[in-house]
C-alpha cells in the first residue's frame, strides 16, 4: 500500500499526455497509468516529464487479473483518503474491462468525474489517431493534437563514420519503445543536455548504404563536437520522404536541401 494522503487520482494509460488526456490530469492530485509494453507515443516513465502531478504505475500484467470490484478495492487500499476518480468517458476496468464508467459509480463510495470526448477542429483526440498522423509523417496533426511537439529520446551511439568524413556530422541514436513517425527527414530541434538546438533529422533504413534503421540528428551551424549519453529530439515538420540515391555526392547536395528547408521552417534564415 502506498502511504500518501491523496484525495484525487485520474486513471488510465496515458499513452502521448495528449490534450484529452490533460483534461482529465488538470483535475487531479495524482495520475494512475496502467502501463503496458513498448509502441508508445511516450513510453513509460517519460509520461511522467510531460505532468506536474505524482505517477503511479499499475503493470497491466499483474491488474490484468482483478475483478473490477476488486480493482477498486486496490485503488482503495493503495489510496486510503481517496475521494474523487477522474477518467475518460470510454474507461474499461476488470477482468476483460467488464467495468465502466457505470459500473465505477457504482462500486467506488466517493466521486467519479466522467470526461467525455476531447475534440481539436472537429478531430476526435486520441492515442490512435495521433499514431496514424505519425505513420503518415504528418507532424502537424500529430503536434496540435498533442497539444505539444512530439518528442523521442534516446542514448547516443556509434554510426557508420561516413557522416563527418563524406556527408554531414550528425548523432545517431538508439531508441527503444516509441511509435515512430514515417521514414523520412524532418525539421526538429534537438535537446543536449539542458539546451535544445534547431537540428535536422533522419529516420528510417539507410537505403543508399548500409540498408541499416537508423534515427540520426544534424545540428544546424554549430560543431557540438562528441556528445555522450542520452539526447531528446522534437519534431516540428516533415520535409521528405526517405529516398535512395545513386551516389554519396547526390545524397550530400540533396542532405544540403533539406538543411535549408529546414532552416526555412524554422525561420532561421
Amino acid at each position: 500500500m502506498y502511504g500518501n494522503s491523496i484525495k484525487s487520482i485520474a486513471i488510465g494509460s496515458f499513452d502521448g499526455i495528449h490534450q484529452g488526456h490533460q483534461a482529465l490530469i488538470n483535475q487531479v492530485e495524482a495520475v494512475v497509468i496502467v502501463e503496458r509494453n513498448g509502441g508508445y507515443l511516450t513510453p513509460g516513465y517519460k509520461r511522467c516529464l510531460s505532468v506536474k502531478q505524482p505517477c503511479f504505475f499499475y503493470h497491466f500484467e499483474y491488474i490484468k487479473a482483478l475483478s473490477a470490484k476488486a480493482f477498486v478495492s486496490k485503488l482503495k487500499e493503495d489510496f486510503p483518503q481517496l475521494e474523487t476518480i477522474v477518467v475518460g468517458y470510454d474507461f474499461g476496468f476488470g477482468y476483460k474491462k467488464e467495468g465502466n464508467t457505470i459500473l465505477l459509480k457504482t462500486l467506488f463510495d466517493g466521486e467519479v468525474i466522467v470526461v467525455e470526448e476531447v475534440k481539436s477542429e472537429n478531430i476526435s483526440v486520441h492515442s490512435r489517431t495521433i499514431k496514424k498522423y505519425l505513420t503518415e509523417g504528418n507532424i502537424k496533426m500529430v503536434n496540435q493534437l498533442l497539444g505539444r511537439s512530439f518528442m523521442i529520446g534516446g542514448q547516443v551511439i556509434s554510426g557508420q563514420g561516413l557522416g563527418k568524413k563524406e556527408l554531414v556530422p550528425t548523432l545517431n541514436l538508439n531508441v527503444y519503445d516509441y511509435s515512430l513517425p514515417k521514414e523520412g527527414v524532418y525539421a526538429t530541434r534537438t535537446k543536449i543536455g539542458e539546451v535544445w538546438l534547431p537540428s535536422v533529422s533522419f529516420l528510417g533504413h539507410r537505403v543508399t548504404t548500409d540498408g541499416s534503421y537508423a534515427i540520426e540528428t544534424h545540428i544546424l551551424d554549430k560543431d557540438i563536437g562528441a556528445i555522450f549519453g542520452s539526447v531528446w529530439i522534437e519534431f516540428i515538420a516533415f520535409i521528405r520522404d526517405n529516398k535512395k540515391f545513386d551516389s554519396l555526392d547526390a545524397l550530400k547536395q540533396v542532405i544540403g536541401d533539406d538543411i535549408i528547408e529546414a532552416k526555412k521552417m524554422m525561420a532561421l534564415l
